[in-house]
């Protein structure tokens, strides 16, 4: 054999020793590949994070401060209509608070404008009857008007024969009297009126005082 021969013997029997590429090999190789691309991904989502922020802190500040002017400017405009809304509420409540007494009132108006009506003319003579009928129509009317008036929590002062309170009386004289304690109303020449527990016009008396001895 020849030294060529021995030269091309050698090299089939090294190629023939040399194991062919294992499973394994090339599963180590495809897991190389995955994890360059998973590293590329995440390298690409944090620099994606990082162009979101940013990148001049004063930049940051002044987005900051427009969210904060953008809030306040909201909340302020709502606590002014939140204003406006309650000020017409309460324009409201005072212009027609009273709707419930005036529409019972109307009803005693309308009676009393009705026995006035019935009354005879200045030129005609007065009958008994006529009169009796005025009369009844007044007493009815007043006596509504005083149902109304309690109805809506506004009683009448009638303090006559009571001792005298300057919280609800107005004395406008004295009148010596020995039948009664001194600072008894023995006279009232206008009556008061309280709504509820509020003083709405005081009613004058008179107010008795000592005898003067004989």
């Amino acid at each position: 054999m020849t030294s060529t021969q021995r030269d091309e013997a050698d090299t089939g029997e090294d190629k023939a020793a040399q194991p062919p590429h294992s499973e394994d090999n090339m599963t180590a190789a495809s897991d190389d590949v995955s994890g360059g691309d998973a590293g590329d991904s995440a390298d690409e989502s944090s620099q994606a994070d990082i162009a979101a922020e940013p990148a001049d802190p004063m930049e940051a500040l002044l987005q900051e401060r427009d969210s904060l002017k953008d809030q306040l400017l909201r909340a302020l405009a709502e606590v002014e209509n939140m204003r406006r809304r309650t000020e017409r509420e309460l324009e409201s409540a005072r212009k027609y608070a009273h709707t419930g007494f005036a529409r019972d009132l109307v009803g005693a108006i309308d009676n009393l404008a009705r026995a006035i009506s019935a009354a005879p003319a200045k030129d005609e003579a007065a009958s008994a009857e006529a009169i009796d009928g005025l009369v009844t129509g007044l007493e009815m009317s007043w006596q509504e008007i005083q149902t109304t008036m309690e109805r809506h929590g506004i009683r009448q002062i009638s303090p006559k024969g009571e001792k005298f309170d300057y919280n609800l009386h107005q004395a406008m004289f004295e009148i010596p009297n020995g039948d009664v304690e001194p600072g008894t109303v023995v006279e009232v020449v206008q009556h008061g009126y309280v709504l509820h527990d509020r003083l709405l016009r005081p009613a004058m008396v008179g107010v008795s005082k000592a005898a003067d001895p004989e």
